[in-house]
């Protein structure tokens, strides 16, 4: 019995390395067939015209391009964010930071949020789709990281609620003061960056990566400046890599800050760092 098209891609990625082969499978086939893929028949062949569209598909996955900039979206929270390689891809372990925010911003009537690094715009945009009487302002020295930012404050209907601004910390002050700071900064150590997966290092931004020798390049700037940009009695809150944690908290209360808590995210890894200045 001749193999379908839908097991054939399914054993391609399978050999390929890839983890889910049989969900990005039928993503990918419904993409190219123009279909939804909880409808789409594993057994369906192929017109010519959907072949083309699926190899031309699978061809990038084979190549490790990850399925979110294939398909041009992830899902993120509660929402549905648009990404592609000016942007690094939402994670599910970010998620912690929306949440520990959330909390903050209800329980302290917080009214306005910076972040640092905006990015896709998913950890700001989340927080502004979640609650209608916050405003929001997203900094990012990318300018192409703040026209896909743009893209999703549209797509979620919060644009008239967030400012975004070409801004790097390093080098650039901000006159406001806000209620929170959240930031996902890059804390990657230089030398891992060759030994990350293919998905991440080829496709999302390596500024978006890279942490410098320690990977704590970016907390020390923050430490240093963020300060400045909170009312009194604002909240900073900020993502760490694994094993980070200790380390970053350490950084911050050098620089005069006070550690508040540290969450784990649904792996159990320390992900999440809350500190007041």
């Amino acid at each position: 019995m001749k193999e379908s098209f839908f097991n054939q891609t399914v054993r391609r990625l399978a050999a390929a390395g890839i983890a889910s082969p049989r969900l990005e499978t039928r993503l990918l086939l419904a993409r190219a067939a123009g279909q939804q893929p909880e409808t789409l028949d594993p057994g369906f062949e192929p017109d010519p015209a959907c072949l083309e569209a699926a190899e031309a598909l699978l061809r990038r996955r084979l190549n490790h391009e990850p399925l979110d900039k294939i398909l041009g979206c992830r899902d993120f929270y509660k929402y549905t964010f648009a990404v592609d390689g000016r942007v690094l891809s939402p994670r599910p372990d970010s998620e912690v930071l929306v949440e520990a925010a959330l909390q903050l911003i209800d329980e302290h009537k917080l009214s306005s949020v910076l972040e640092l690094g905006v990015g896709s715009g998913c950890l700001l945009l989340s927080l502004l789709a979640d609650c209608p009487r916050l405003a929001g302002t997203g900094a990012d020295k990318s300018t192409a990281a703040l026209e896909v930012a743009a893209a999703n404050a549209r797509r979620l209907q919060v644009e008239n609620r967030v400012r975004l601004v070409e801004f790097d910390y390093f080098n650039d002050y901000l006159e406001e003061r806000f209620d929170l700071i959240i930031s996902n900064p890059p804390y990657i150590p230089s030398a891992e960056i060759a030994g990350l997966a293919p998905e991440v290092r080829k496709y999302d931004p390596l500024t978006a990566l890279d942490g410098g020798i320690d990977g704590l390049d970016h907390y020390r700037q923050i430490a240093l400046v963020a300060g400045g940009w909170l009312n009194r009695n604002g909240f900073l809150v900020l993502e760490v890599g694994i094993g980070q944690a200790e380390e970053v908290v350490a950084v911050f209360e050098r620089a005069g800050w006070r550690g508040l808590k540290v969450l784990t995210d649904l792996g159990g890894i320390k992900r999440c760092v809350i500190l007041k200045k």
